[in-house]
């Protein structure tokens, strides 16, 4: 205890901090926390990553392909449920990334920087050319086969990833430019998880859909009567998860339409917050005793729980679990995901037979040449055209630089390549492959590129550098 007495410091006249709460008092806006946490996502990231590589061509790659097949049954009766832990993780903890795409969706649309068509014209169609040549090229390269499927794998962009090494400029890059990559990424996975369920659903159980439809009703309906506790959302989306599962649809769709169904209405306007907070305080002044600490004061503390009450009513549903949500999938889902599908085994006799199949090209080109392309040529156009503008205080070749970060696939790609794949091992691990190399060639070339024509005394747009003055 005096060992503990001694790492908690007394920082100011009634508060106690140990060394670790310290790093918390900053108050961070939510654009701030989420950038944070996507920073920290993409190191965390990297490492598994390389822990996997690691272990698929290390003396234990027989243990961890072993153990990443291992059959995971939930049995409850005579009802059961039989996966590999490889699909429990790819159909199952994916779900609840998908989940966070959802909400960040929901709320860039609602009141971010979707939300204002003029501001969302140039992320949305950046998105799109950047999806769309990708393709393009990847089908120009493989146009019929088994290899034909992955069209998809060099369509997706790697938030997290990308955003990181963003972030490595931060002193230089306008804060817009972050802005702008986050609504980009979010409409590619919003395009992602289209192609997912159109393109990458083979066959349809009726009776499950119908099922899946009439739950997903169900959350609309709870959304509307104005239910805005979590619970019933959370208890109805895991059977809604299980019927879409039986359906055919890849599960982790379930993710994104359960969080579109998450009330974006808070109980409590901030006015109403704002008096309910000082009418408690007035009351907590009044009852608290000199010396007389909350653990003795059970008033105090019902006056506490009724504060906590409050300040959870004040924010909506869709933010309090965008909050609550994120760190577990940032830190624990997608870690966990690169590990159990980044480990490739790695044969350097066979390299050069990788390096030249048309997969591996078709993958490698079009997430950094293909996006590179899109996403600039694209933002040129509309520019030109004037149907879009640029962020604040950014240029036109800062943005080419992002198209660049736009390459980094990873979790997405690697996610598609197993829909696409999942029948041809070797198909798969070539994709894996060019998958890796591409994001890191797109990574660290889009991080030269913009540390080249960024300065920190920037601070606004360079007027001839725009593609038209107009």
């Amino acid at each position: 205890m005096a060992k503990l007495g001694q790492q908690i410091k007394k920082v100011g006249k009634g508060v106690f901090n140990s060394p670790w709460e310290q790093a918390f008092d900053k108050v961070l806006t939510p654009f701030e926390e989420f950038i944070h946490r996507q920073t920290t996502s993409s190191m965390l990231l990297m490492g598994t990553a390389l822990v996997a590589l690691f272990l698929a061509n290390g003396p234990l790659s027989s243990a961890y392909a072993h153990f990443i097949h291992t059959p995971v049954s939930l049995n409850i009766g005579s009802w059961a449920i039989d996966m590999s832990l490889h699909h429990w993780i790819n159909d199952g903890l994916m779900a609840m990334f998908f989940f966070v795409v959802g909400l960040e969706l929901k709320r860039e649309i609602l009141v971010g920087e979707l939300a204002d068509l003029r501001n969302a014209a140039l992320p949305i169609g950046a998105a799109i050319g950047g999806m769309v040549v990708p393709a393009l090229i990847y089908f120009m390269i493989n146009p019929e086969g088994d290899a034909a499927r992955g069209w998809g794998i060099p369509m997706a962009t790697d938030i997290a990833f990308a955003i990181g090494a963003l972030a490595l400029l931060a002193s230089r890059v306008p804060k817009a430019l972050i802005t702008f990559l986050v609504a980009l990424a979010i409409v590619d996975d919003l395009g992602a998880v289209v192609v997912i369920a159109v393109f990458y659903t083979e066959t349809i159980a009726f009776t499950p859909l119908v099922v899946a439809a009439g739950l997903f009703a169900l959350m609309i309906a709870l959304n509307l009567v104005g239910i805005r506790k979590t619970l019933p959302y959370f208890l109805v989306s895991v059977v809604f998860w299980y019927a879409v599962l039986l359906s055919g649809v890849h599960a982790t769709l379930a993710g994104v339409l359960g969080a579109l169904c998450v009330p974006a209405m808070p109980k409590y306007q901030p006015e109403r917050f704002s008096e309910q907070v000082k009418s408690l305080m007035q009351r907590f002044d009044a009852i608290q005793l000199s010396g007389q600490g909350i653990m003795t004061n059970d008033q105090l503390r019902a006056v506490v729980r009724s504060l906590e009450s409050g300040v959870s009513s004040v924010q909506a549903p869709l933010q309090r679990l965008e909050h609550a949500w994120h760190m577990p999938v940032a830190y624990i889902v997608i870690p966990v995901f690169a590990l159990a599908n980044a480990g490739i085994p790695l044969e350097l006799a066979s390299m050069s037979e990788t390096l030249s199949h048309p997969t591996f090209i078709g993958v490698s080109l079009g997430l950094i040449l293909g996006k590179f392309i899109g996403i600039t040529g694209v933002s040129w156009l509309m520019l030109k055209l004037n149907i879009a503008v640029l962020p604040k205080d950014t240029r036109f070749t800062q943005i080419a630089g992002v198209s660049l970060l736009a390459g980094i696939g990873f979790t997405m790609s690697i996610f598609v390549a197993q829909l696409g794949f999942g029948e041809r091992e070797d198909l798969l691990l070539i994709a894996k492959t060019a998958i890796l190399l591409a994001s890191f060639v797109s990574g660290v070339a889009g991080v030269v590129w913009l540390y080249l024509v960024s300065h920190p005394q920037d601070s606004a747009v360079a007027i001839d550098e725009l593609p038209n003055h107009s």
